[in-house]
Parts: structure tokens; C-alpha cells; sequence
């Protein structure tokens, strides 16, 4: 007798199916550029239908470089990938409808395999692009290769490059969870009613936190003798004065004392709207990274930054009065310093 599905698992074939036709019309992957002439950051939006985005910027760029420009006419993959997903829509709708376990495993199957050729095929592009250079551009750096990174963060001589999934991204991903779990629920078919509960809860908890964690960027340690101050450009040597700028995209740009910090925020390189959070090191302790808004700032003639900066803060209130008395100084709060 063939094998029926469980209600649970037809369910989570129909979720797989709404969530992929939804990617069809959300950004799938998107690569952030960063760079001191580019505060705001360039961004490459890639969508299952082309690219959008700073395209023009970054081809401008991509061209003293000798990278090849972008066009979407140049990727089969832009005339492939539609379709390809509304493939795995119509195959999701068809295994609910048919309510046989070979065609769920079927399913599953396919969608990891494309998913594994669809990274594949990303990586190689991204190496094609970023090794293939023209040795005829206007800039050159022998030995240098410009291929962004597959996901996470790379430096490529000046500009930081983010690439991460976008809302489509981690639509596709989830519409895999949902597989994977109705897979597991077949697989657990004797307890099929609890154990699908159980894995659903837990499945749909992952998920959100995956997404959560994604959208909440916070602070980034700071590594002394290694990383460079954004806005003086030197290397951030004392620990006890960095701090922070996390904006609202999730970048983070490191100062080595509050001086900078200021000096930057100052400056309107960056749109004070897109501040989201500013963190300071701990002066005191192990110094570690404290909300700007959470902590404690002494501002005084006997405090010497590293790029004579006169603010450091504190992070548990009874250390204040001492370390205030013992360097001249005063409390002072944030909104003070940013007037």
C-alpha cells in the first residue's frame, strides 16, 4: 500500500509552495559595498529576474578596476531561475495534491540539489568576475583578486564587502525548513501528531531567530594593533578609548577614541538617521563595548585619548566618582556631546 501524508506535512508543502512564489517578487541575495567616499554604502540587490540596486555606481567602479560591468542580459541564470522556482511551486502543489511520501522525498531531494548547484553557480560567477580582470584597467594591484565573499565579510582594498541572503533569500531557506520538517514528520509517522508539533515549534523558533539575528546587527569587538579607526585612518592602539557606530543596515564603523567618533558624526558623512546604535568601550574591567546610552561619560582635562580625545566611559556607576576625581573630570551625557 502506497504511503499516504499526514495532514501536517501537506500543510508545510502548500507553506514551502505560498513562500517560493513570494520569492519570485523579494530580493533574493544582496552584496553591500563600503567605503570612506561611499559612507551610505553601495548596494547590489539580486532578485530572480535581475539585479537592481547601485548597478550603475558599482559598474563605474568595476570598470578602472577591470572587472567586467553587470547587465542582466549577460546572466542565463536571470532567464532560468523564474522558472525554475515556479517549477518547485507547481512540483510542492502537485506532491500535496498527489499525498504520496515518494513524492515528498522526491521534492526534498530536488530542492537541496538545486539549492546546492544555485550556491555553486553564485560562487563561480562571483570568481569569474573578480579574477578575471582586464590588464588593461586603470588601476592594477598585481596579485589582486576582487571576488566578493560567498556569504559574510571580505576586505577588498578599500571597500568592505557584505554579502548575505535578503528577504528572499531566507524565504528560499525556509521554504527548505518546511521540507525538511514534513520529511522528518513522515519519518516519525507512529507519533506523527506530537512529534510534528514539537519539531514545527521548534522549527518555526529557529527560523525567526535566524531572521532576527540577521536584521539585529550589534557591536563588532574591537581588536587592538589589528583594526584601523574609520575616520583618522590610523591603527586603534588602547582598547580602554574605542568605540562604535552600528547603523541601521547593520555596518559597523570602528574609532579609536571619542574624539573621532564625534569628529565623524560631525562631519555628515553619514546620515544621522542612519545611526542606529553607538557603542563605547568600558575604560574600566575588560573593556568591553557598552550602549553609549547605558553608560557612564567622564569628559576632562586629565583624559588622553589616543587622538586627544578628553571622553571615556564607564560602565558601572560606582566607579564614576573616583576615576572622575582622580582625572580632573565630569559626567556628561550623550546628547551633550552630540549637540
Amino acid at each position: 500500500m502506497k504511503k499516504k501524508l499526514s495532514v501536517v506535512s501537506r500543510i508545510l508543502l502548500l507553506l514551502a509552495a505560498g513562500g517560493l512564489i513570494v520569492v519570485l517578487f523579494t530580493a533574493i541575495w544582496h552584496i553591500d559595498l563600503d567605503a570612506p567616499q561611499y559612507p551610505e554604502g553601495l548596494s547590489l540587490k539580486i532578485y530572480a529576474n535581475g539585479l537592481k540596486g547601485n548597478v550603475d555606481i558599482i559598474n563605474g567602479l568595476n570598470h578602472y578596476i577591470g572587472m567586467k560591468t553587470l547587465h542582466n542580459e549577460d546572466f542565463i541564470e536571470f532567464k532560468i531561475l523564474p522558472y525554475a522556482i515556479l517549477f518547485f511551486v507547481v512540483l510542492f502543489l502537485v506532491t500535496a495534491l498527489v499525498n504520496r511520501k515518494k513524492w515528498l522525498n522526491i521534492s526534498f531531494a530536488l530542492f537541496v540539489l538545486f539549492g546546492v548547484i544555485a550556491m555553486y553557480d553564485f560562487w563561480k560567477w562571483e570568481y569569474d568576475y573578480g579574477h578575471n580582470l582586464n590588464p588593461d584597467a586603470a588601476i592594477k594591484v598585481p596579485g589582486m583578486a576582487y571576488q566578493p565573499p560567498l556569504i559574510g565579510f571580505k576586505q577588498l582594498l578599500n571597500f568592505g564587502a557584505y554579502s548575505v541572503p535578503d528577504t528572499g533569500g531566507w524565504i528560499f531557506i525556509g521554504a527548505g525548513v518546511l521540507l525538511l520538517l514534513a520529511v522528518i514528520v513522515e519519518w516519525k509517522r507512529k507519533d506523527a501528531v506530537v512529534v510534528s508539533r514539537k519539531i514545527a515549534s521548534l522549527a518555526v523558533i529557529l527560523f525567526c531567530s535566524i531572521l532576527v539575528e540577521s536584521c539585529n546587527a550589534g557591536p563588532q569587538p574591537i581588536a587592538a594593533g589589528t583594526d584601523n579607526c574609520y575616520f583618522c585612518k590610523m591603527t586603534i592602539t588602547d582598547s580602554r578609548f574605542g568605540a562604535e557606530i552600528v547603523t541601521s543596515k547593520g555596518k559597523v564603523f570602528k574609532f579609536d577614541d571619542m574624539h573621532c567618533l564625534l569628529s565623524f558624526i560631525n562631519s555628515k558623512m553619514i546620515d544621522s538617521k542612519e545611526i542606529k546604535d553607538v557603542y563605547v568601550a568600558d575604560f574600566t574591567g575588560t573593556h568591553t563595548l557598552v550602549n553609549v546610552k547605558q553608560a557612564h561619560l567622564l569628559k576632562g582635562s586629565g583624559i588622553h585619548g589616543p587622538m586627544n580625545g578628553d571622553i571615556i566611559a564607564i560602565e558601572k556607576a560606582d566607579s564614576t566618582s573616583a576615576l572622575a576625581e582622580k582625572l580632573s573630570a565630569a559626567e556628561v551625557n550623550w546628547e551633550q556631546l552630540v549637540k
